[in-house]
């Protein structure tokens, strides 16, 4: 019984720690309701990071304009290069302003869920941007979302 209870308590952990359980219904790539989420208001910024290296953002709106309660989105950001050709694929998750009135806070939908017909700050943070990229602001497309 407790070899029994240890093989149901690693199968558990092994689908918590690959990420199985614990998260919001995730979209596939044909998910109509991916079309309900805009980005607008696209614009780009840097830092430094505390390793001494750079961090590159991309800002803008995230609007919902669906009829369910979003609780995750993943975008896809597109760089290209001079060429016109793409020079780095990147698919990160959505990070939006999160309700703190001491200083700016930035969260996953998870933590502020977006409401039908809401809109809220996002930011997509990229640690490396290809030096081959045009400095045009990216594409940026959600591909996966969940509710």
């Amino acid at each position: 019984m407790v070899l029994g209870a240890g093989v149901v308590v690693a199968i558990i952990a092994a689908l918590i720690t690959f990420g199985i359980l614990g998260r919001p219904r995730a979209s596939s790539p044909s998910d109509p309701y991916l079309e309900k989420l805009e980005l607008t208001n696209l614009s780009m910024a840097k830092a430094e990071n505390f390793a001494g290296g750079s961090v590159t953002y991309v800002e803008g709106t995230l609007v919902n304009t669906g009829d369910k309660k979003v609780t995750a989105a993943t975008v896809q950001v597109i760089f290209k290069n001079y060429l016109g050709e793409v020079s780095q694929k990147e698919t990160v998750p959505v990070t939006v302003v999160t309700n703190n009135p001491a200083y700016v806070d930035y969260g996953t939908l998870d933590r502020a869920p977006l409401a039908p017909g809401q809109y809220r700050a996002f930011r997509l943070t990229l640690e490396y941007v290809t030096p081959d990229w045009d400095g045009q602001v990216p594409q940026v497309k959600v591909v996966g979302v969940g509710y």
